[in-house]
Parts: structure tokens; C-alpha cells; sequence
């Protein structure tokens, strides 16, 4: 991802009205964000708890442009004895460290209530996790490149996402 300012990300969101945009609580780490590491942006509001946001870099080229969506986790969670997998960065966890969450569609499908949803990391913490929890089949290879073979994966799957939202 390319660096942006406050400004840019409460701008780019597409899913929520520009007040809920203004209002909602930035990571507390934004300043310090290591933005070429990232293939999205993704946090849990603090002040609250069921909100989530993600913002990824969309278009190519000259075009690229921050698209921000606000999404919003279940209220129960899955038991810790369950495994679960993250539908974005594809990392097999408890059930407890994953979070169905839903997302509302854009445009006149978003104001008659239609949502989209899937499993996500509870912590919103795709982008980490690409890099540090390598699964065990893929140990064998060149760190660097399953680094970058998941990364890519990571960002073509939160596309798609960010497209079914915009539907």
C-alpha cells in the first residue's frame, strides 16, 4: 500500500455516510504504520467493540485509489476449541481468533439494508499474518517468496471482497 494521510482513509470509505467516517477511532499506530508492508489496512474500533474497518489500494498504476469499508463482526464468536479459517489471508486459527463480518453493499442495495459477509480474522490483522505464520506445508520454501506468493493472494482476495461490496 502506498502511505495516506488521516484525511485520505476517512475519505475513501464507500460503505458509511461521511459522519460515520469522520467519527470512527484511527489505529492507535497510525503514525508509525510501515505502509509498504501492508497489503491492507484493517482494525477493530476500540471504542466500538463490533466495528471494523479495512482499506486497500484498488485501480493500477496512475490510478490507484484508497477504498475504505466499514464492516461490522457478529455478535457471538466461535468457541476456542473450533478451528476456523480466515477467508482473506487463509491462516487456520481458533474459532475465537476468527470473526464473521459483514459489510454493506454500496448504493441503493446498501439502503435497502443488503449486506455481504465472510469470515475474517477477529483482530482484522490479515496483513501481519501473511508474513509471520507460514503454514507447515509451505516451510520448506523460500521465506521470501511464500511471503509474497500469500501476499498477493491476500490482496486478489480482498478485491474480490471489496467488489462484492461495491455490487
Amino acid at each position: 500500500m502506498h502511505a495516506l494521510t488521516e484525511q485520505q482513509v476517512r475519505r475513501s470509505f464507500v460503505n458509511c455516510s461521511q459522519g460515520e467516517a469522520k467519527g470512527l477511532t484511527l489505529p492507535k499506530d497510525f503514525a508509525d504504520l510501515d505502509w509498504a508492508a501492508l497489503e491492507l489496512l484493517g482494525w477493530r474500533d476500540p471504542k466500538a467493540p463490533l466495528r471494523g474497518y479495512l482499506v486497500v489500494d484498488t485501480g493500477t498504476g496512475d490510478a490507484i485509489a484508497p477504498v475504505g469499508i466499514a464492516v461490522r463482526a457478529a455478535d457471538t464468536r466461535m468457541s476456542a476449541r473450533t478451528a476456523a479459517m480466515c477467508l482473506l489471508c487463509q491462516t487456520a486459527q481458533s474459532g475465537d481468533a476468527v470473526s464473521l463480518f459483514t459489510a454493506r453493499r454500496t448504493g441503493a442495495a446498501g439502503r435497502n439494508g443488503n449486506t455481504v459477509g465472510t469470515y475474517m480474522c477477529a483482530d482484522l490483522g490479515c496483513a501481519q499474518r501473511v508474513r509471520t505464520e507460514i503454514p507447515p506445508w509451505l516451510q520448506d520454501r523460500d521465506p521470501a517468496e511464500v511471503v509474497a506468493g500469500r501476499a498477493a493472494e491476500l490482496r486478489g482476495r480482498v478485491a474480490g471482497f471489496v467488489e462484492s461490496v461495491r455490487r
